[in-house]
């Protein structure tokens, strides 16, 4: 496999051990997609209208600012970005990553986490983010996750 960048943003720490998984299985590196503002429990209230999240998700062009943009996204040739599910979709937050580089020619493929809910329309949400990418939806990691079926998952992609 061409070399491989594992991107990640975890707002409760599921993504963040899928992501590292998924690195060992991919032979990716890690990088941490952070907001600059850390995201609390309170903000991460789905019930509430007016929790952070529910706001920035009510506004599709909510941008979060990031803590940095220093992922070295030209030196790889695939990008596994992993978020968690918020009301179907990805964060507003991996909008903000992909605009503030540039990934043309760029292979990126979806990995997520949730609770109950698929991917949906992740990889149609985030297309105009990043022009120039190939975006995959990729696949939904909850549970344990196998080193090897993730290998196998990574390898069968043929990227």
């Amino acid at each position: 496999m061409k070399k491989a960048l594992i991107a990640y943003f975890s707002a409760s720490g599921n993504t963040a051990k899928a992501a590292e998984v998924l690195a060992k299985a991919a032979g990716g590196d890690l990088y941490e997609i952070k907001p600059a503002v850390p995201y609390t429990s309170a903000d991460l209230n789905w019930m509430d209208k007016g929790s952070r999240s529910s706001v920035e998700m009510q506004d599709k062009n909510s941008r979060p600012a990031l803590v940095d943009t220093d992922a070295r996204i030209a030196d790889y040739d695939v990008i596994f970005l992993g978020f968690p599910i918020w009301w179907y979709v990805a964060p507003t937050i991996i909008n903000t990553f992909l605009e503030s580089y540039d990934f043309t020619g760029k292979t990126i493929v979806l990995f997520a986490t949730s609770g109950g809910s698929g991917l949906g329309k992740s990889a149609a949400g985030l297309q105009n983010s990043a022009p120039g990418a190939r975006i995959l939806d990729g696949r939904l990691l909850r549970g344990r996750l196998s080193e090897a079926e993730l290998k196998s998952w990574v390898e069968g992609l043929k990227l």
